[in-house]
């Protein structure tokens, strides 16, 4: 990077945190700390929901999803504007009406406190782990760019993100959270225009989709019902729906974000402000990824994108190996090229039939340069046991170091800091008030002043912060950090969901049949995981129907 990448990148991300810490002084009590006193109109609730859930595993993971796997991760989110739908109607009203500061604080009213606790818990276990990934992510891009080693990133990244929230609390995270999607619309709309005025002058933005379509990289929408499947519009539309329901409705760093709203109205405006625009986001993120993939049609693309493990392997004794790998390598971008060549022509004269041969031939040599990837691979396994071999998780950042221009390098780093600072953050706030709140207020310690309850608010932050960066120590094996993130929340959402389902619609059932029902439903979708019985996705609708019909039948086991 150059001294203006720093620059820009510097600027933006102490621009960002002043301008949040300036407009939270003022925390003088647990609610001013956790909820920012109630206070925010809907804009805010809105985009803080939407910072909080796009994290920089987003923005450095999802434009590498697109370009090995083209558009179909997009159907994950096609239950989320249902879902957004469904909270507003019937979870934002209740959790107004008892202004609580956590999720788990009603299921004590509506079963016990047993179930209060075994609830909070699980989310405890799933956020804790989830935000060890999200410190993970952005810390390859220090580690990658300057050489960094990982495990001293992860506690650099962590820890500056600790900081900062243990200083500005809720409302801190919420300002920043404004100023984040604004850098991360800018940036990432102008790295996607900027990559198509890269290609050949000859090539538009519509032969660019062509040629990714023909590709096999615009599989927008699956309609086959396939429960193996981990993307079809049948898994986005009701996996997705229950994991999206979960996980705004019941997982505390979501549920926080709309408690700030002044009025049930303005946290019902945010979240239906999310429903609309989340999908049309990630469906840009998605395309920037096909775009690059575009773009190494024409241009030579890298063996495999982590510079630092194949500078590694031209130093170590597999270099013949490699070398020959990448002479393999080379032979078939030129012949990729030939293909995209013909395939560009035969746009423009509106030939089908050489269109779809010039297809194949693409499909054909990804198939072989994959092969050739997956040798280099195990050629990096063996001369380091613990590198990252995922490539995926550095295709974009690859790209942007080596093509996009000086100060848009810093530009999107900084989109990735940010997004990881306000996602971090959020779940380190959540850790918080779910442990003082849920555990220590409800168990330890129930009548201490509220300046005590803020002080353990800040303490219990660091704990938090601490566990988090030892989690992402232990990260770097775990493949694409977007799907490792939604896999670890699809084992308990289900569960968590489950609970709350019951809790708000079966009022026949009591707090011990929910209580072990949601223990054995967690067993058997760990056991369904782990054996790899279905798509992570239906294991969130799998969990929360457990719960709901293991409850129901133990409940009238019971009554007899």
């Amino acid at each position: 990077m150059s001294v203006i990448d720093w620059s820009v990148l510097v600027l933006a991300l102490v621009g960002i945190m002043a301008y949040g810490l300036i407009r939270s002084r003022g925390n003088r009590s647990m609610d001013d700390y956790l909820l920012a006193g109630r206070s925010l109109p809907w804009y805010h609730v809105g985009l803080s929901v939407m910072a909080t859930q796009a994290s920089a595993v987003t923005f450095l993971s999802a434009p590498g999803q697109g370009f090995t796997d083209g558009m179909r991760f997009v159907q994950f989110y096609f239950g989320l504007p249902l879902a957004m739908v469904v909270l507003s109607v019937t979870f934002v009203p209740i959790f107004h009406k008892l202004k609580i500061y956590t999720a788990y604080e009603y299921l004590e009213t509506r079963f016990d406190a047993r179930v209060r606790t075994l609830t909070a818990g699980l989310f405890l276990l799933q956020r804790g782990l989830s935000t060890g990934l999200s410190i993970y992510a952005p810390a390859i891009i220090l580690s990658t760019i300057l050489g960094w080693n990982i495990y001293w990133t992860n506690l650099l990244m962590g820890g500056m993100v600790l900081i900062y929230t243990v200083t500005g609390g809720t409302k801190a995270i919420s300002y920043t959270h404004l100023q984040q999607m604004a850098v991360v619309t800018f940036a990432m709309g102008l790295a996607g225009y900027l990559t198509v005025k890269m290609l050949p002058e000859s090539v538009s933005f519509m032969d660019a989709l062509h040629v990714a379509g023909k590709a096999g990289r615009m599989n927008l929408i699956d309609l086959k019902f396939d429960p193996a499947s981990r993307y079809n519009l049948w898994s986005g539309l009701i996996g997705g729906f229950f994991l999206q329901l979960s996980y705004f409705g019941t997982d505390q760093s979501q549920v926080g974000r709309y408690l700030t709203g002044q009025s049930i109205g303005q946290s019902r405006l945010g979240l239906l402000m999310n429903g609309l625009l989340k999908v049309p986001m990630q469906f840009l993120i998605l395309l920037v990824g096909v775009l690059v993939f575009v773009f190494y049609q024409y241009n030579p693309s890298p063996t495999f994108f982590n510079k630092q493990e194949t500078d590694r392997l031209k130093q170590s004794k597999y270099a013949p190996a490699y070398q020959l790998a990448e002479i393999k390598h080379q032979n078939l971008i030129v012949q990729r090229q030939r293909a995209v060549t013909d395939m560009q022509v035969a746009l423009q004269s509106d030939n089908e039939a050489g269109q779809d041969a010039a297809g194949l031939i693409l499909r054909e040599t990804d198939q072989a340069l994959s092969v050739i990837k997956t040798d280099v691979t195990k050629l990096i396994q063996k001369n380091n046991p613990s590198a990252d071999i995922n490539d995926v998780n550095y295709i974009f950042l690859r790209f942007v170091l080596d093509y996009l221009p000086h100060g848009l390098i810093g530009l999107l780093i900084a989109v990735i800091f940010s997004a990881s600072m306000g996602s971090i953050a959020s779940a380190y706030n959540s850790l918080a008030s779910t442990t003082v709140v849920d555990i220590y207020k409800r168990l330890i310690n129930s009548d201490s002043d509220d300046k005590h309850y803020l002080n353990v608010s800040r303490w219990a932050t660091v704990g938090w912060g601490i566990f988090c960066i030892v989690v992402a120590q232990f990260a770097n094996r775990l493949g694409s950090m977007i799907e490792a993130v939604n896999i670890l929340g699809s084992l308990f959402y289900g569960v968590i969901l489950g609970v709350f389902v019951v809790a708000f619609y079966v009022k026949s059932i009591g707090g011990r049949a929910t209580f072990w029902a949601a223990i054995i439903a967690e067993v058997l979708v760990v056991i369904s995981w782990y054996l790899n019985l279905t798509a992570f996705l239906w294991l969130n609708a799998i969990g929360c129907l457990l719960v709901v019909g293991i409850a129901w039948v133990l409940q009238k086991i019971a009554s007899r």
